[in-house]
């Protein structure tokens, strides 16, 4: 019954969430262009991070089907850090967040690779470099993103936990 509410509750706020925050994940799906200053990357940085983090505490401890399809529709701010939003493009953004994803799935030692479709000097790559069984059941892996932006260079480690029986891991 809570697993009906809280699915429930989420999609109802799920369209205001969409227009009120206009992430790029979103924009991308509803065809809109991917128009980036500063200002606005801080802006849906600040509320893709809170998003991000509160849909994924709330769906990766419902599990099952329901936390995985919803988990597809969260933004890309809750699998990145602050430094790799601010130099990355929408684009950009979205591929390093679904090498993250690729890359968990196949577990410690797994690295995904990525280039930009967007900009012509931009790679990355997302690399499993540990994993952690917690006392609870729960498990935490660690991740390394390393992005090169015209030949510089960002490294960002990064951990993604999920609760016991949950299916999607979210960003602590």
């Amino acid at each position: 019954m809570s697993r009906a509410l809280v699915l429930a509750g989420l999609l109802a706020v799920a369209p205001v969430a969409t227009v009120l925050h206009a992430d790029p994940v979103f924009a991308q799906g509803a065809g809109q262009k991917c128009e980036d200053n500063s200002q606005k990357k801080a802006r849906r940085s600040m509320f893709g991070s809170m998003l991000g983090s509160i849909g994924g505490s709330l769906l990766g401890s419902m599990g099952g089907t329901a936390g995985t399809v919803a988990s597809l529709a969260m933004p890309a701010a809750s699998y990145l850090g602050e430094e790799l939003l601010r130099v990355l493009d929408c684009k950009e953004q979205v591929q390093a967040a679904q090498a993250t994803d690729q890359a968990m799935r196949g577990g410690v030692g797994t690295e995904v690779a990525w280039k930009s479709e967007s900009r012509p000097n931009v790679t990355g790559k997302s690399t499993v470099t540990a994993s952690q069984q917690l006392a609870d059941g729960g498990q935490c892996l660690t991740v390394t993103d390393v992005v090169i932006v015209d030949g510089e260079e960002t490294t960002v480690p990064k951990r993604m936990c999920k609760a016991r029986g949950a299916k999607g891991f979210a960003k602590v």
